[in-house]
């Protein structure tokens, strides 16, 4: 079982397995026939102020994770979801939108689902 990141620009890949959308936002320029997603996990996505206070600044990443983390605690349905998935699915990879790959919610995400 694994749980993969991915942008969702990048091109899938067969070994991508269950693709999740875990942006509040659809992709921008992006038809839901490229993206090739099975689903869009938008309610796991972080809050948009959280969204809009965090901005990407690599300085407020450890604070981000902390207040995303906060966020997901009265949703761990959500995040069982997923865990479920890939115990089906063998695989399954978060896919988000940002430009930044180290610093994003879908990292902070398979951080919190690692440690489950």
């Amino acid at each position: 079982m694994l749980i993969k990141v991915k942008r969702v620009y990048d091109l899938p890949e067969e070994d991508d397995c269950f693709r999740i959308l875990v942006d509040r936002l659809w992709p921008r320029g992006l038809s839901k026939q490229k993206a090739k997603l099975d689903f869009w996990m938008k309610d796991v996505a972080p809050t948009n102020d959280l969204r809009h206070w965090y901005s990407h600044e690599p300085e407020k990443w450890q604070e981000f994770q902390k207040k995303y983390k906060e966020e997901l605690k009265p949703k761990q349905d959500l995040l069982l979801e997923i865990k479920r998935l890939e115990k089906e699915k063998g695989t399954v990879t978060l896919v988000y939108s940002s430009k930044e790959s180290n610093i994003n919610n879908a990292v902070a995400l398979k951080v919190l689902l690692e440690e489950k």
